[in-house]
């Protein structure tokens, strides 16, 4: 007879994102900082250093 009890639980505590380590966070913008001026440096031999429309 108990089979037609409904049973009422407590929804399991979700779990807290784990958070990027700081170091992790430095080293990704200090790569993108050089990948920032790779690509400029790259794009500026490429166009033979020209930095704006010559007219």
């Amino acid at each position: 007879m108990s089979d037609n009890v409904i049973k009422f639980e407590r929804r399991p505590k979700p779990k807290p994102p784990k958070q990027t380590p700081p170091w992790l966070k430095r080293l990704l913008a200090i790569l993108a900082i050089i990948a920032f001026f790779v690509a400029a440096f790259a794009y500026f031999t490429l166009k033979s250093g020209a930095a704006g429309p010559t007219f």
